[in-house]
């Protein structure tokens, strides 16, 4: 049997006297496509910070490709970096670098080569934006920006935290479909965190926390 690429068990947190995760448990398999539906507040980001190794719970477990989620900031670091991309909710682009610079960087920190950028910017349809800065984005080119960022290096695991909820109809379809085409093409699994029910008919695996 194949072991999940996500794996965790038992896991919670709680952020002083308040419960943010309640013994939570979710296997994802390699390709898989996941999302983690619930209202505000119900743990969804704080599960996705678990998973990218941003927190630490205070008990249960986390594993991605076999490898057991370590402790010390600076190997979760590592381990982020080699093999998990991450779509914030705000853009968290390096203002002082163009888009190309940004996703450069990204590569280069995952310890990847930095080739194939221009392509995977034409692809998202932002190629004759490479030289722009951040603030020179519209919403929708942030978006994608974003986007590039997070599958630059080809992680084994992408992440995205509320990706459509400041969208309008049609530009939330968009993003929702370069997420899949952009996993399924790089090979990753995808997990989105959403209270968006628009999500619910791109994606089969459906998690539902309820105050976490």
């Amino acid at each position: 049997m194949t072991a999940p690429l996500l794996a965790a068990e038992g896991l919670t947190l709680r952020f002083g006297a308040i419960p943010a995760l309640i013994d939570v448990a979710i296997d994802v398999a390699g390709g898989e496509v996941v999302a983690i539906v619930g209202e505000s507040g119900s743990g969804k980001t704080t599960l996705l910070n678990l998973a990218a190794g941003l927190l630490t719970p205070d008990s249960g477990r986390i594993a991605i490709a076999g490898t057991a989620m370590p402790g010390p900031a600076s190997a979760r670091d590592s381990l982020r970096r080699t093999h998990v991309g991450i779509v914030f909710q705000t853009l968290r682009l390096v203002s002082a670098l163009t888009v190309s610079g940004n996703l450069e960087l990204a590569a280069r920190l995952s310890g990847k080569p930095a080739d194939g950028i221009g392509q995977l910017l034409e692809t998202l349809g932002i190629g004759h934006r490479s030289r722009a800065s951040p603030r020179e984005l519209s919403q929708g080119e942030a978006q994608r920006a974003a986007i590039a960022r997070a599958i630059v290096s080809r992680p084994l695991l992408l992440l995205a935290d509320e990706p459509t909820s400041a969208l309008d109809d049609r530009n939330a379809d968009m993003v929702a479909r370069l997420l899949l085409d952009s996993a399924a093409a790089h090979g990753s699994t995808l997990v989105i965190a959403t209270h968006d029910t628009r999500l619910r008919r791109y994606i089969g695996h459906v998690v539902e926390l309820e105050a976490g």
